[in-house]
């Protein structure tokens, strides 16, 4: 079939395979030509490892470091009636370069909050691995399941303490305009705390450590995005900011657990990216239009795969980690720069519809929207016919 992008406000309901498999491969080539840190991971789990930071963090392990990576993920393969997903497409591209380099790479496709897929990782380790030296947790979901009691929590994009109306980019419309936010209830407040915080993080490493598998000196991270004044309101100091919080007491507890081990917990702060998480935000659009506007032209901005290979070399695995306030590793510290910030604002608050493209970079948004779905590259012929039906090597 020939595959084109359907896109329903923010999120694209398909994806080209052999889009994604390009996107993977840019982003294996550019990892490739670093200089990587002297110290080097062996053996990688990654948590949440087909699209976005997770994606990337698998591909500098493997290919930067030359780690041995077990992947889990949740992502559909293609039907009858429809593409598959692009955490599906890149896997299968991920796995195909792996192997052509003599790379280990296995992957486990289901709930990662289940202790079913925590058992078959561990299985996985034990047989083929022995030992894991760093477990990079980068899962976003709506919705977890608690494997324990069944309770299905859900997660919320709302504001605390009081409504908020904010100016937003509406990518479906390509237009300026407002967005109202009620405030979130305690109970959303849990939900989304119970969803997107530690507590599954904390589950895995203690479902590892129990079962053996964690190297003396392990190290472990969460991601997390923290922003500034203007995303404030809807982010860093709204739900998912508390939700965020919570990664940090789980961090603490997690390197108290494993003291015996030697083992380092962190949370990552991280940049504002397109990623299929941060479409679905309000005002994320709009803000990170503006701030590829101001750091593109400082010659600043780092995508995600730039990130995560600065963050192996700088922070991970680096002699000399840059810590903020809070403890965490910061590989945001370009974009929070007072000066990006005021840039960023003032672009903020002059742009209207007429001065999209003027003001801001949104060409540039949703060219890199696209890519999350394999569209939108040069070295892809999207007029050809292609199948949707690929597999997945060493699917456990």
């Amino acid at each position: 079939m020939v595959i084109k992008p359907k896109i329903r406000g923010f999120i694209c309901t398909n994806a080209h395979p052999a889009g994604c498999e390009a996107h993977v491969n840019e982003q294996i080539a550019y990892v490739k030509s670093q200089t990587q840190a002297d110290s080097k991971p062996k053996n990688v789990l990654v948590i949440g490892s087909s699209t976005g930071y997770g994606l990337a963090s698998r591909i500098t392990a493997a290919f930067g470091n030359g780690a041995s990576t077990l992947g889990v993920f949740f992502e559909k393969p293609a039907t009858e009636k429809k593409c598959g997903s692009a955490g599906w497409y890149n896997t299968a591209a991920f796995t195909k370069a792996a192997q052509a380099e003599g790379l280990y790479a296995k992957s486990i496709n289901g709930d990662a909050f289940s202790h079913e897929i925590k058992a078959k990782a561990i299985e996985t380790i034990k047989a083929d691995l022995g030992k894991i030296d760093l477990v990079i947790y980068s899962l976003a979901s709506p919705r977890r399941t608690d494997p324990d009691s069944g309770e299905v929590y859900s997660s919320t994009l709302k504001p605390i303490g009081q409504s908020v109306t904010t100016k937003n980019l509406n990518t479906s419309k390509r237009v300026i305009d407002e967005v109202s936010v009620e405030e979130a209830n305690e109970a959303e407040i849990q939900g989304t705390i119970d969803v997107m915080g530690g507590a599954d993080w904390e589950l895995w490493i203690k479902a590892l450590n129990d079962a053996g598998v964690l190297a003396d000196n392990f190290k472990t991270t969460a991601y997390t995005y923290i922003g500034k004044k203007l995303t404030w309101p809807i982010y860093g100091h709204a739900t998912i900011g508390k939700a965020k919080e919570d990664l940090d007491r789980a961090a603490s507890d997690i390197t108290t657990s494993t003291a015996s081990l030697n083992g380092q917990a962190y949370v990552t702060s991280l940049n504002a990216v397109v990623t299929q998480a941060s479409s679905a935000i309000p005002i994320m659009p709009l803000y990170i239009s503006a701030m590829f506007k101001v750091m593109k032209e400082d010659g600043t901005y780092e995508g995600v795969i730039e990130q995560i290979q600065n963050l192996f070399i700088e922070n991970l695995y680096g002699d000399s980690p840059r810590l903020d306030e809070a403890g965490r590793l910061s590989q945001n510290y370009k974009e929070l720069e007072d000066s990006v910030q005021e840039r960023v604002t003032d672009i903020w608050n002059k742009v209207d519809t007429d001065t999209i493209d003027e003001l801001t970079d949104y060409a540039s948004y949703h060219q890199e929207f696209l890519k999350l779905f394999g569209f939108g590259i040069d070295s892809v012929d999207y007029d050809q016919d292609i199948s949707p039906f690929v597999e997945i090597s060493n699917l456990v």
